[in-house]
């Protein structure tokens, strides 16, 4: 088994948009898609597995165990249906990224996806007092159509290269002729820092660009509960990617593995 997609819910796409989220810098990204799955009250569609998921349990708030887990969900609009990819943790390899973001590529191929957006975090040395979030993509119309006061478009020489999901589903996205972008605020590169201002500014963007009704006083009204849920998290993400990177250094060098790679997801 690589990547298997089981279909919780059965669905009517109409010129879908997929949104991701997972885990990274910050987890500016996952803040911000988990919001909007609560705020909008989307659905689950698509449950995802894969024995390259980490060999853990995560411990909930009812001290009951609780696997890793990517998900798949869907509001439907007037205009068009939003997806939202979310979840617990990223792939964990350079092959396992490429296998995922390629089965999603897959997934949606008949229901023709409209666009692309990723989200994730751009590491600063020290906490931005009002973080800018910056706009790439692979299409130039694309990066056009999101820039705006809040979208700062001149990112060459700001980020390096964008690892994980985030920056690989709107690379391979190329491929497949779906315009994609990727939305990165600036946040503090310590692994426990929750980049929650840069969430809530690219909750603005989204807001405005696909024309979403988003209340983001709750938002500020959560974010002692948010602070509290993914300080949790964080630790146990930063614990296994500690386990991980030792794993990492006793594969032969011609594995294909990138040590550097995983200490490091945009």
């Amino acid at each position: 088994m690589v990547w298997e997609i089981k279909q919780i819910s059965k669905a009517k796409l109409k010129d879908p948009v997929l949104i991701e989220g997972l885990p990274g810098m910050g987890n500016v990204g996952k803040i911000a898609v988990d919001f909007l799955i609560d705020t909008l009250n989307a659905k689950k569609l698509f449950e995802l597995s894969s024995y390259d998921l980490p060999h853990c349990v995560f411990v909930n708030e009812e001290n009951m165990v609780e696997l890793p887990s990517i998900n798949i969900y869907y509001k439907n609009l007037k205009n068009h249906t939003l997806l939202f990819l979310a979840g617990d943790i990223q792939p964990i390899s350079e092959r396992s990224c490429y296998e995922f973001c390629n089965t999603i590529l897959d997934t949606f191929k008949k229901g023709k996806l409209k666009e692309i957006i990723t989200l994730g975090g751009i590491a600063l040395p020290k906490i931005p007092s009002e973080p800018k979030v910056y706009c790439t993509g692979n299409n130039k119309k694309m990066i056009s159509k999101y820039k705006s006061d809040l979208v700062n478009t001149k990112i060459h020489g700001v980020v390096g290269p964008i690892i994980g999901v985030s920056g690989l589903l709107p690379g391979l996205a190329s491929k497949e002729n779906i315009p994609a972008v990727a939305l990165l605020a600036e946040t503090f590169g310590h692994p426990n820092y929750l980049g929650i201002k840069g969430a809530r500014n690219i909750l603005k963007i989204l807001s405005k660009q696909l024309k979403i009704n988003i209340d983001l006083s709750e938002l500020d009204s959560e974010i002692n509960e948010i602070e509290k849920e993914f300080a949790s998290k964080a630790k146990n993400i930063n614990k296994i990617s500690s386990i991980l990177k030792k794993k990492v250094t006793q594969l032969p060098s011609n594995s294909g593995d990138d040590e550097e790679g995983l200490s490091y997801i945009g």
